[in-house]
């Protein structure tokens, strides 16, 4: 694959990736500084088709946000209400099995569930919301609770999060999703989510999943108050795990949503922004296998224009997703199958339908 590079700068970086070299921060930061931003797009391409080839994955899956009902304050959240507050709720078993019904199509193999940090209701809630849906949808994959709701789980249960994550498998979790990482320094969490998991618990979390056999997922919330560097330090962090376990599946980059939807553009990240943290991440993350462009933060054209910039996944169907949606985000909720295909192959890549774990079910 030849690259043409107009940052002879990059020419260093382009010889650690043709290499399989690990990329340092300091590269990383080049990375970010250069204007040679088409640069970086074919360097990140080469090093997903060396991956994946010309495959790029999605899922069928429905989003559950079992509560909103939250002790935590993130500075960046729309979503959480405080007990009492109006529009604040608590599904309980059949207001659970009545919104899946009410959105279940027999495609369906993932259950995405988060939600607020509900202190107003013991452990067992949590382990029976997971009951419910195995019981009922024994076919379908539970995806369920972030690293910081472990450590919350670990807090009002006087449970270990090992012992909580135990009791989350026997009844019936598959897999960690990757949110409530946010950034992984202490610096940004002490300002953007000062009561939620640090950046050691959050980790542990997925340290402690991995060793019990789980293949969980990480995010990264960028677009705020963190540094280039800060960004950087988060990827580091993901793959010195990922180099102790290799327990990650996916990386997802998100962008920060503003509060409001009628929030002016200079509050949303850029698309060039969007695009080169995408490409970025797939150049830092080389022991991971897939990159996620989330079309529902950054919007499906973009997510199309991702996938030649290191994604080889978009993640999947949603159904109906509400947390991104209540701070702002300015997309659908939901897309089709067919609409995905659409998609992927008008980036000129081919669609392969997957489960949880990056199974192939179906190519197109």
């Amino acid at each position: 694959m030849s690259i043409l590079l107009m940052d002879q700068e990059l020419k260093k970086i382009q010889d650690k990736v043709v290499n399989g070299e690990r990329l340092t921060i300091e590269d990383g930061l080049k990375l970010y500084e250069t204007e040679d931003f088409l640069g970086v797009a074919q360097l990140a391409n080469m090093v997903n088709e060396r991956k994946n080839g010309k495959n790029v994955y999605f899922i069928e899956n429905m989003y559950i946000n079992p509560t909103n009902v939250c002790e935590a304050s993130c500075a960046f959240c729309g979503f959480k209400r405080k007990p009492g507050e109006e529009g604040a709720y608590t599904m309980h078993e059949e207001e659970l099995l009545k919104y899946v019904e009410d959105r279940w199509n027999d495609n369906i193999r993932e259950f995405h569930i988060v939600g607020g940090h509900n202190h107003q209701v013991p452990f067992d809630y949590y382990l029976d919301t997971i009951r419910t849906l195995k019981k009922h949808y024994p076919q379908c994959t539970v995806k369920a609770y972030t690293g910081a709701e472990i450590e919350f789980f670990s807090r009002i249960s006087g449970l270990s999060m090992k012992e909580v994550l135990q009791e989350l498998v026997k009844a019936g979790l598959d897999t960690l999703p990757g949110g409530g990482a946010e950034i992984l320094t202490e610096r940004y969490r002490a300002k953007m989510s000062p009561e939620k998991a640090s950046t050691d618990e959050w980790l542990e979390a997925h340290e402690l999943a991995h060793e019990l056999g789980l293949k969980t997922h990480a995010t990264m919330l960028y677009g705020s108050i963190e540094t280039k560097e800060e960004r950087l330090i988060h990827m580091d962090r993901l793959r010195q795990l990922q180099d102790k376990t290799n327990g990650f599946m996916v990386f997802i980059p998100l962008a920060m949503q503003p509060r409001s939807v009628n929030a002016n553009l200079t509050r949303r990240t850029s698309a060039y922004d969007d695009l080169r943290t995408i490409a970025i991440s797939r150049l830092m993350l080389d022991n991971f296998d897939h990159i996620k462009a989330y079309w529902i933060n950054i919007g499906p054209q973009l997510t199309q224009m991702a996938l030649s910039f290191g994604s080889s996944d978009i993640h999947g169907t949603l159904i109906e997703e509400r947390i991104s949606h209540a701070a702002g985000a300015l997309t659908s909720q939901g897309l089709t199958r067919k609409e995905l295909i659409h998609l992927i192959k008008g980036a000129d890549k081919k669609p392969v339908e997957r489960d949880t774990f990056y199974n192939v079910i179906k190519e197109y």
